[in-house]
């Protein structure tokens, strides 16, 4: 992939002008893979289990148990109901921990348990971590604020800024394995997690680091949460039919479901993974970043920012648009973005666009926010592994508009070597990520 003699570049760059810094800008870049993954989602929080209860067309999204509000209209989302830190830190531990630090935290631990490294014989200098979220500590923001009014500032908790901050995550993961290299968060509402990756991506190819634990968690299903994305009219309001209530794709779609989350990878360098006979669980090949540059929340109508971040995530791979097997869609289930998200898939593609099976596997657990591009990454990783296309279950009625493959219904069996993953957040985000099996 990184052969610089099969490489060829403008005229006017410093790799022609200069053919020794071409080779040694391309020699060092190294081989990314994935060692070890965990993740928190509405369907459980074992990744074997949850992929299951994916394949098998099984829904998390349930009626809310957030005290319902006066005028609030959506009433449904994709809570983590049972998780629990037991077995992962003491208790004492976790109560100074905001509720997405927690999934984090324990996400991070399945991770590395999966990945069998043993940080105690590595260089924790050259390990990092990239944990990032959509929206931080909504619970522990509204619980002080209400103690805060009603027993003013003394009560408040000296542990509410530590907990709400959006590096916190990766700041107590960090702390955890007492790993010192870089270690911070990154924000980019719905496309976070695959910013993260991204950067844990370029830290490993250029040699910066041997291992980032990266990913994004979210817990924004709160009354405050739920209110604001009420309040946009973004939400689906089929209350009476909850597991029906995700519909990406289908014309009776009314909007996504909040849901809570998270989702760690551990990357590191092929070479230091063959080094320690790691499993190598699939190769991350590239990702491609943009903006749409148009409207904080409304995504560019004809896709676009997206179709140039799903053209730069191949060129970043080095690979042609026809080795793409499977396409898991951002696929929300607004009105505007599943068909945005079609027409950049049809710009991008061309004719091929109708051969690729796509499918949104937020049908089943809803919309993670920061979380979802890191849990999606690992259901690309799990298809690629199986030769499994999950489904986008409640796609009865397609909408006209939204005329590709996009795997009604129930799963299907098929090869496959190489996923993309696309995630577009508000602010006009776009990141997509491009993994394989080992090459």
């Amino acid at each position: 992939m990184y052969d610089c003699l099969s490489c060829e570049f403008p005229d006017n760059t410093l790799l022609n002008k200069y053919p020794i810094f071409t080779f040694s800008i391309l020699s060092i870049m190294h081989r990314v893979v994935v060692t070890g993954y965990g993740l928190v989602t509405p369907l459980g929080f074992n990744a074997e289990e949850v992929w299951k209860k994916i394949c098998q067309g099984i829904s998390g999204i349930r009626r809310t148990s957030i005290p319902p509000l006066e005028g609030m209209k959506s009433l449904i989302t994709g809570e983590c109901r049972d998780f629990s830190t037991e077995g992962y830190f003491p208790k004492h531990d976790a109560k100074r921990l905001e509720r997405f630090v927690q999934y984090a935290l324990a996400a991070s631990i399945d991770a590395v348990k999966k990945s069998g490294l043993d940080f105690s014989i590595e260089d924790r200098d050259r390990c990092a971590v990239v944990i990032g979220s959509g929206v931080g500590g909504l619970s522990e923001i509204e619980h002080q604020h209400l103690r805060l009014i009603q027993k003013g500032p003394s009560k408040i908790s000296p542990f509410t800024i530590p907990k709400i901050m959006p590096n916190s995550a990766s700041g107590n993961v960090s702390i955890y394995y007492g790993l010192t290299g870089p270690s911070y968060a990154v924000a980019t509402a719905c496309a976070t997690s695959i910013n993260a990756l991204t950067d844990a991506m370029k830290m490993i190819r250029y040699g910066e680091m041997d291992i980032v634990l990266a990913g994004g968690s979210e817990a924004a299903a709160t009354s405050l949460g739920l209110a604001g994305f009420n309040a946009m009219r973004a939400l689906s309001e089929r209350n009476d039919e909850p597991e029906q209530a995700s519909r990406p794709f289908d014309r009776d779609r009314d909007g996504f479901v909040l849901s809570d989350g998270c989702g760690i990878l551990v990357l590191e360098s092929l070479e230091h993974a063959q080094k320690r006979k790691a499993e190598i669980l699939g190769e991350v090949l590239g990702t491609g970043l943009t903006s749409d540059g148009t409207h904080i929340t409304q995504p560019d109508e004809d896709g676009t920012g997206a179709m140039k971040a799903i053209l730069k995530s191949l060129n970043d791979a080095g690979i042609n648009r026809d080795e793409i097997d499977y396409i898991n869609a951002h696929g929300t289930a607004t009105i505007l973005g599943d068909i945005a998200e079609t027409r950049s898939i049809k710009r991008a593609f061309g004719d091929d666009a109708y051969k690729i099976p796509i499918s949104s596997t937020k049908s089943q657990i809803g919309h993670l926010l920061g979380g979802s591009g890191a849990v999606e990454t690992i259901f690309c990783l799990q298809s690629i592994r199986d030769g499994v296309i999950p489904p986008t279950i409640n796609l009865e009625n397609p909408d006209p508009e939204c005329d590709l493959d996009f795997t009604p219904l129930t799963a299907r069996e098929c090869k496959i070597s190489t996923v993309l993953s696309n995630s577009f957040g508000f602010g006009g985000h776009n990141a997509c990520i491009i993994v394989s099996r080992l090459r």
